[in-house]
């Protein structure tokens, strides 16, 4: 069975927990990178959209394990995943 195609998170659906499969480092700064990395998100890893703010252009509220953080929009379109969708 082919892998599922992989969209950015500022797609994904809210309350569907998805795969993180690809992230674009290249396109963050050196600063978005480690904080990403300090809070564990990198390929592999489950997350999960819980609220997107108004017109989808401002910050995504996401879990990452037991945690609870804001990711920009420019930030959520650096991170592939895969959904169960």
């Amino acid at each position: 069975m082919a892998p599922s195609p992989t969209a950015p998170l500022s797609g994904a659906p809210i309350r569907q927990p998805a795969l993180v499969r690809i992230v674009d480092w290249p396109l963050l700064s050196d600063g978005e990178t480690r904080r990403l990395r300090e809070f564990g998100l990198d390929e592999g890893v489950e997350i999960e959209i819980l609220h997107r703010s108004m017109f989808g252009r401002g910050p995504l509220a996401c879990r990452i394990g037991r945690m609870t953080i804001a990711i920009r929009a420019h930030v959520a379109r650096a991170i592939h995943v895969e959904t169960g969708a």
